[in-house]
């Protein structure tokens, strides 16, 4: 029975955080098969046959059992494919500055090192823990297929000291970068949260782009009821169980504070503006996204 985090604890593609990516990796999948999706990732669908059982029914819909088949699921994925788009655009943007650094931050099954236009001579460094980039890897190379950029992985959990781990591994600071933190922050506790921020304001040289995904916690006794029943339920990798409930900073306050212009877009609005519907406030989805921002900023 899973009863939540530790300061140690770590996992692979199925267990703990690592599941989450699976399930992030559904939805992608099942809004590339819409008719209009926002986003599509080729690769989504790939990741989750791969590991097979549920996920491979996930992406069938064959399962009504399933999350992704509920009401819940279906603006979960309307989440996921405008996430997906307004992060994608976002590093559109940082390619046309001409920027050739690019840090995914917890990758996950992030594949835009395999499915986004870089320019030559682009690095990126994918940190994660070490089972969770392997089978990334892995899969992806069984499909006889070949990153865009070059692709350098650090295996590392966040918690510990990345930024030397990402030096060390050939990121220039003196050069402009593009960093991502997306579906990361939540899993972190504020503490970590203030040490990312700040390591990366402390290896974004100027000119370099940062973009963030970010929660207003619950309040605490309605975050720890829902914990409890997670707990209760037994259910594995329940998602209250691995969930800080934390923020640190809203980003847009943090990074303009130091030198960073930064823009919040709340989720509810890129989601209008994107055409797709709004879960009503009082709804299961409604109480998630209607806390979430998404931020976009470039430092002076």
């Amino acid at each position: 029975m899973s009863t939540g985090r530790t300061d140690t604890d770590n996992w692979d593609i199925t267990t703990s955080v690592g599941s989450t990516a699976l399930f992030v990796a559904a939805s992608r999948a099942l809004e590339a098969q819409k008719p209009d999706p926002l986003a599509v990732d080729k690769y989504a669908e790939v990741f989750c046959r791969a590991v097979g059982g549920e996920w491979t029914t996930a992406v069938e819909g064959t399962d009504p059992e399933h999350p992704l088949q509920t009401e819940f699921g279906e603006s979960f994925v309307n989440f996921q494919g405008a996430r997906t788009k307004f992060f994608d655009e976002y590093f559109t943007r940082a390619i046309e500055a001409g920027v050739k650094q690019v840090v995914l931050l917890a990758a996950g099954l992030d594949s835009r090192a395999y499915r986004l236009p870089w320019a030559d001579g682009t690095v990126i460094y994918e940190l994660d823990q070490p089972r969770v980039l392997e089978f990334k890897r892995d899969t992806i190379e069984r499909l006889g297929e070949a990153p865009t950029a070059e692709r350098r992985e650090v295996a590392i959990d966040l918690r510990d000291d990345w930024p030397r781990a990402l030096r060390e591994s050939g990121f220039d600071p003196s050069r402009p970068s593009a960093w991502i933190a997306e579906g990361l922050l939540i899993y972190l506790p504020a503490t970590a949260q203030e040490r990312l921020f700040a390591g990366i304001d402390a290896l974004a040289a100027p000119g370099s782009f940062v973009g963030i995904e970010e929660a207003i916690p619950m309040p605490d006794e309605a975050f720890q009821a829902k914990r409890a029943e997670a707990v209760s339920s037994g259910e594995e990798n329940a998602f209250f169980t691995l969930v800080y409930n934390q923020q640190h900073a809203p980003a847009q306050q943090w990074f303009g504070e130091r030198g960073w212009e930064a823009a919040e877009t709340p989720l509810h609005e890129y989601l209008t503006g994107a055409g797709r519907p709004v879960p009503a406030p009082d709804s299961e989805a409604g109480l998630m996204t209607g806390t979430i921002t998404l931020v976009a900023a470039t430092k002076r």
